[in-house]
């Protein structure tokens, strides 16, 4: 069963995401997300987090649905992938993580590489695109003349790309501008990397 996580950047826009929300098992709110997520006309199915961004009113509503931590040296998106863990939550899709701030936007892309090698599948969608988080050589499905971004977060992390438009060999990229702006050549790309960790970009 897949989750949602909604966090509290820019609520989407975007049809795909709106559905998905509509249509989800289950929606894990960041606790500043879940008055979002009634207006949208759902009710989360938890709200995790230190709660100083919940009114009173939701606090007594949703009283048995709320799981505080009061740990300050973590956010609430840490603490919302933290009681997904506890929870045994693997398959996840991270919604609202972007769109606002950019410090908590970066910082909220960062945890999904953080928590890659300790959930079974995990993602970050946007109105405009796909993150995904990749330790390991992988095949991707796309479309041809798709956008493609790499970022690699380790510079001596060796990257090879079949079916890209821009001839990726064996390259390091040593700072973020490297990967960005490929495009796919056909229905599926393919990745290969000895070490590291990856985030692609994929343009919807």
């Amino acid at each position: 069963m897949q989750t949602i996580i909604l966090a509290d950047g820019a609520f989407p826009k975007n049809e795909k995401l709106l559905k998905l929300l509509r249509d989800a098992e289950r929606v894990i709110c960041c606790d500043g997300a879940a008055q979002s997520l009634i207006d949208f006309g759902r009710e989360p199915d938890a709200i995790v987090g230190d709660m100083d961004s919940l009114s009173l009113d939701l606090k007594i509503r949703f009283r048995e649905r709320i799981f505080p931590s009061t740990n300050q040296e973590t956010n609430d998106l840490t603490k919302a992938f933290e009681y997904c863990l506890m929870k045994n939550y693997q398959k996840i899709v991270l919604i609202g993580a972007t769109g606002k701030r950019e410090d908590h936007a970066l910082g909220n892309i960062s945890l999904l590489a953080d928590y890659s090698v300790r959930m079974e599948d995990i993602c970050l969608l946007t109105d405009y695109g796909r993150i995904d988080a990749i330790r390991a050589s992988k095949n991707f499905e796309s479309i041809p003349g798709q956008q493609v971004s790499i970022f690699s977060l380790t510079p001596d992390t060796c990257i090879t790309a079949h079916g890209l438009r821009y001839p990726i060999q064996g390259k390091c990229f040593t700072s973020w501008w490297q990967g960005t702006l490929n495009e796919t050549t056909g229905d599926n790309f393919r990745l290969e990397m000895d070490k590291g960790c990856l985030l692609v970009y994929r343009l919807w």
